[in-house]
């Protein structure tokens, strides 16, 4: 097989550390031999919770013979990853895999082999040539593998005809990200959405074994549906895509209503002209450990692919006590399912509502430039791109210092930090503060001193050049929103 045709490689060196589960504490903003419960930029609570309960690689017991009746056997799914190289250089390839990969263990799943293609576009059939195909299930049935996962969005008849190829399940990107949202999901807003996706993913991929799906539902046909469900000849998929929109409308009612309660505390916050940070970036990258670091959050930290998928906002105030709000967003990835992007569209309005977008990315990655670029399509995509951005280069502890000379060289407009020591927050925060929006109407009042709840308000939402306190009040120079400044008129000097 030449280098033309195809690549193969594997990924037992990655996999060597992550044969077995890491220890707790080995998931802390992705590094060890620390005590959570000591590090201030992890949500130790939320982190013991998702802890509890976890699948082990490795663990078998006497019993071999599974029955429907009984199952002792716990055990992980057994994979193996599939790319088509259309573009780029091979380093990108192998980039791409690695992070399949890491999606996959995310999912909980144990990857056995990756290989990839050289090819101009996927085979519009089988996503790989059919030659490969053939070798593909040459290696499935070698490793005993359960699952083979492709690295894109594979059409209906592509997973059908792998499936029938290589005789296990086939399952796509997409569907591997919307697992893993499903898994991480705890908010009754985040759940509502990752169903939402889900099921608009689904309903264009039902399919049944035979032509079961092609029968007509009446009599005892899906589950007796007799009475009501026999119709003019509808058919057993009819009914269930039938199903699945009319979920579908009600899953989008409650996330409407979801939007009002978060319209309504947005509304506030301008009214109130509260300016808002937002954290966006590329999944993994540090944002929780950050919004921790700024503002004692204590969110819940992970080392792993879309730990955070529950937006979080933290009321913080400047140096000089303005107040603003803070919030964790989503993690991005390349290739961000269409269907995450429209059921999380709500969520993801906070980052183009945002007076100022906290870019952060991984200093350490392999492809740093690779995570800007993907982010920058999904704030485009959601009408964020216009969003005054800060590039905040995360993890410089761990981090090549050519590889950040070069970050810095190309995104001038950046600060340098670790979440983990709080190297170069205090920079970070005072660059922050600095391009936070200004009050722009001047003052010149001498307040009285019963009217100690305007100086209050003058100190947390406007600037203070001066201020004496005489006989008669406090004489305040300064600069603050329209509102604020039309009290103050009646006490101008």
């Amino acid at each position: 097989m030449t280098n033309a045709q195809a690549r193969d490689f594997s990924l037992d060196d990655e996999l060597e550390e992550t044969d077995e589960w890491p220890e707790d504490d080995e998931f802390v903003s992705g590094y060890a031999d620390e005590d959570p419960e000591d590090d201030p930029t992890t949500g130790a609570m939320d982190l013991a919770e998702r802890h509890q309960l976890r699948r082990v690689a490795g663990l078998r017991t006497e019993l071999e013979d599974i029955t429907e009746v009984e199952y002792r056997q716990l055990r992980l799914e057994r994979v193996v990853l599939v790319g088509v190289w259309t573009e780029g250089t091979v380093k990108d390839a192998e980039n791409s895999m690695a992070e399949l990969a890491l999606l996959a263990e995310t999912a909980g799943s144990e990857v056995l082999e990756a290989i990839y293609q050289r090819r101009q576009s996927p085979d519009p059939a089988t996503y790989i040539g059919r030659g490969k195909v053939e070798g593909l299930a040459e290696i499935v049935a070698a490793t005993g593998a359960d699952t083979v996962i492709c690295d894109g969005e594979l059409a209906p008849g592509q997973l059908r005809n792998l499936e029938d190829r290589v005789k296990v399940k086939v399952v796509d990107r997409t569907a591997l990200i919307l697992d893993i949202f499903a898994q991480h999901a705890k908010s009754r807003e985040g759940q509502a959405q990752v169903e939402l996706a889900q099921l608009q993913y689904m309903k264009q991929r039902l399919r049944g074994w035979g032509g079961n799906l092609s029968r007509q539902a009446g009599g005892r046909v899906s589950g007796g549906e007799g009475i009501g469900g026999r119709g003019p000849g509808e058919t057993k998929i009819e009914t269930d895509r039938r199903r699945i929109n009319d979920k579908i409308a009600k899953l989008r009612r409650e996330l409407k209503h979801m939007k009002g309660t978060r319209d309504t505390k947005r509304a506030d916050r301008k009214r109130r002209q509260v300016p808002s940070v937002a954290i966006a970036g590329y999944t993994n990258a540090g944002k929780s450990s950050l919004l921790n670091r700024l503002t004692d959050a204590g969110v819940l930290v992970e080392d792993a692919l879309f730990a955070t998928l529950d937006p979080t906002t933290r009321r913080t105030t400047t140096a000089d006590g303005r107040v603003y709000t803070m919030s964790d967003t989503v993690g991005f990835v390349r290739h961000l399912p269409h269907q995450l992007i429209e059921a999380f569209r709500s969520t993801l309005e906070e980052v183009a509502d945002a007076d100022l977008i906290l870019h952060v990315v991984d200093g350490s990655h392999p492809d740093p430039e690779g995570q800007l670029s993907a982010v920058r399509a999904v704030l485009a995509d959601v009408d964020a791109a216009d969003v005054p951005e800060l590039v905040v280069i995360n993890k410089a502890d761990a981090a090549d210092p050519l590889v950040l000379a070069r970050l810095r060289q190309h995104e001038p407009h950046s600060v340098v930090v670790s979440a983990k020591t709080g190297a170069g927050i205090a920079e970070a925060l005072a660059v922050v503060e600095s391009e936070l929006p200004r009050p722009g109407v001047e003052f010149h009042a001498l307040l009285p001193y019963e009217r100690g709840d305007l100086v209050n308000r003058l100190h947390q939402h406007g600037e203070i050049d001066s201020m004496e306190h005489t006989a008669d009040g406090t004489v305040v120079r300064g600069r603050a929103n329209a509102d604020l400044a039309g009290e103050l008129a009646s006490y101008a000097v």
